[in-house]
This record gives C-alpha cells, structure tokens and sequence, in this order.
C-alpha cells in the first residue's frame, strides 16, 4: 500500500525531474517542478514547443514516470506505485480530453459517457441518468443518441469533457482541447470547461498555446525549458499576462 501525503491538494507534485539519455547527453524535459492544484481550481499550462509541459502532462497522468519526485493524487504517491495500482489510480481518479477527442465512432454520445462508468463498474441506473443530465447540462440533450460523426468539433469536444468528468475524478486534464476549434467555440468549450471544474470541485489542468483560453482560469503556470518559470493568479494579472505580460505580478517559479 502506498504511503499517504498531504491529502488537503488532490494534486500535488514535489520537486519533480524527467530525464532522457540521447546520443548527444541527457535531455532535462521536466527539471525540478513542485506545484499544488485545489479542489475547484482550473489551472493552465502554458509555454513553447519544447518547454517540458506535454511531458509533465504525461507525468501528472500516470502515463509517465518521472525520473526523480513524488506526484501526489489524493495524498497517495503515483510514482511509488506498482503498474497495476497506477493503472487502477488512473481509471478510477483522473479524467483525460484531448486534442483528438477520441471518441469512438460507433457509439452514441451518451454511450461514450457511459464507457467511464463502465470501465469502473459504476454503469447503474444512477450512473446513466447522470451521463444523460450531464450532456444535457453541455446543451446536448437533443444529441444522446447521435453517433460522433454526426456531431460538430464543438459537439464532439463537449462530450469529450463529459466523459472526462461523469466518473467523478479527483483530477481532470486537457490537452490543447480547443485546437481543432475556431474561436467562437474554443470559448464555449473552454467557458463551459471552467465551469464544471469549478461546481464540481475537481482540480483540473489544461495544457494550451492559445493564452486566449487562460482567460477562464484561476492561475496560469508557464514553463520554459522543463522549469516552472511563472505563476500568475488574479484576473488582473492574467490578463496582463495574457496581453504579453506586461504589469503581470510574477509569483514565483518552483513551489507555490
């Protein structure tokens, strides 16, 4: 059994590395990053090609192990676990949309929602009339039963979100979720996004090179080669971030 942490954060990650060996040396992708995310809290994480924040992504995913650091869900340490107990802490916890939505093409949007729940035997009656209620809630009530390609990019990334959030993880992640969007409908998504996070009291991250989009976060963590080199809160200095960073107040780098 893992050992326990600091169970105030669903996430928290400390003092994180992830190295690669090439022919040339060893490549630092993620160096030394330490942040904490709250119940609620919808965090985005911004930088250049390159700056370690689709690794880190990986990370806080379990779908990656760092090389050195802890990352805490729920207080229970992700890298100190054996694969099975990662693999069960990732299905059960942690809710994933991406870029590529992913959807499965034969099945109803209501069906692809309800694949969560049945991946944790948590598919019951209750399960199924929130699948339903939550859709409706993202404006696709008239839409349960169309198949994906029957769905608009917006259509299609609302219920990507969906089945992101209707097993009701601890911590939900995004990928660039706006990218395949124009921006009328990135705002939606994005909007709609941060307001689920925040009723629902997950922590989220989404990870983006569109700053537009930081417009609805609570706080803004840019890295710049594999280091957290900027943390931004407060809608005044997101935004000012957002216009350049210009009179953004800089919070610190390594540990918030």
């Amino acid at each position: 059994m893992s050992k326990k942490f600091n169970e105030h954060f669903p996430l928290e990650t400390v003092s994180v590395i992830k190295t690669y060996q090439n022919d040339f040396g060893t490549i630092q992708a993620v160096d030394n990053v330490s942040l904490q995310v709250a119940p609620g809290e919808f965090v985005a994480l911004v930088g250049p090609s390159g700056s370690g924040k689709t690794t880190m992504l990986s990370i806080l995913a379990a779908l990656l192990q760092p090389t050195s650091g802890k990352i805490l869900l729920d207080g229970e340490d992700l890298s100190a676990m054996d694969d099975a107990t990662r693999v069960a802490m990732r299905r059960e916890k942690i809710g994933f949309t991406f870029q590529a939505n992913n959807l499965i093409p034969y099945l109803t949007a209501v069906e692809n929602v309800e694949l969560m729940l049945r991946l944790n035997n948590k598919l019951d009656k209750a399960g199924k009339l929130r699948a339903r209620e939550l859709l409706a809630r993202l404006g696709l009530g008239e839409r349960l039963n169309n198949l994906t390609g029957q769905l608009s990019g917006g259509q299609q990334q609302r219920v990507a979100i969906a089945r992101a959030l209707i097993h009701e993880p601890s911590l939900v992640l995004a990928d660039e979720p706006t990218a395949s969007l124009d921006t009328e409908r990135a705002f939606q998504v994005v909007e709609t996004f941060a307001g689920l996070i925040h009723e629902q009291e997950r922590a989220g991250i989404m990870v983006t090179h569109d700053l537009r989009m930081c417009e609805y976060v609570d706080r803004v963590l840019q890295m710049q080669d594999g280091r957290l080199v900027g943390v931004y809160s407060g809608s005044r200095n997101i935004k000012a971030f957002i216009n350049g960073g210009q009179n953004a107040a800089w919070e610190g780098s390594t540990k918030q």
